[in-house]
């Protein structure tokens, strides 16, 4: 059995949406820029903050400012990311019983560090040991490197490891890795989408990933 479980952490851990929106609008309406409603921000997440805001800004990464309304993204968001923020309900449940099992947890992101370590340090102190989104070396998912970063800094192989997400980011990442992944059906993406996936578990509550990651056990 698995016993070292990977989350992502927007869609699959954390709601994260309404202080997402409220940021990439914050940071638009300063510039000028039209917002976007909160639909259409879920439509953006994903691949990262720099891809969000590339999404979120009229001609993207080609648009002048983009850099500058970049930074002043990551700056806001990550001292305001925990207004609304909450964990799905049944997860830290999920993962106090991980905890309890004896297995290993840890978050990957494709948000900017701090975020990320603030975050996790927030909600999931006591049942995720260790935490990490995009740093200096701009690598993120669905590249395995933050997969690897992990299996390092645990001490555990490949084949202990198992990654849990909500999308098709999560899903190539998990394949880049050659781990197997269950992906969860209440977070961003379109669960139609993800049900098009091989060679995935799908579930549709914390109850029914609980019930797979620990399948092996009795």
């Amino acid at each position: 059995m698995r016993k070292t479980v990977v989350f992502d952490l927007d869609g699959t851990l954390l709601n994260t949406l309404d202080d997402l929106t409220d940021a990439v609008n914050l940071v638009l309406e300063f510039y000028g820029y039209e917002e976007h409603t909160k639909e259409e921000i879920r439509s953006f997440v994903g691949n990262g903050v720099a891809k969000l805001m590339e999404r979120a800004l009229p001609e993207g990464k080609e648009n002048l400012e983009y850099e500058a309304v970049l930074e002043d993204f990551k700056n806001f968001y990550t001292e305001n990311c925990d207004n609304k923020t909450a964990p799905y309900d049944g997860i830290l449940t999920v993962l106090q019983r991980l905890r309890d099992a004896g297995f290993r947890t840890a978050i990957v992101s494709n948000k900017n560090e701090e975020a990320v370590k603030k975050l996790a340090d927030e909600y999931f102190k006591d049942t995720v040991e260790t935490a990490t989104g995009v740093g200096k070396d701009g690598k993120k998912k669905p590249d395995p490197k933050m997969v690897y970063r992990i299996r390092e800094e645990l001490g555990v192989s490949l084949e202990d490891m198992v990654y849990v997400g909500d999308s098709e980011v999560d899903y190539e990442t998990a394949r880049a890795a050659g781990i197997p992944v269950v992906l969860v059906t209440w977070g961003f993406a379109d669960a139609k989408n993800l049900q098009s996936l091989d060679g995935c578990s799908i579930v549709d509550t914390p109850e029914e990933l609980l019930e797979v990651l620990v399948k092996d056990m009795e």
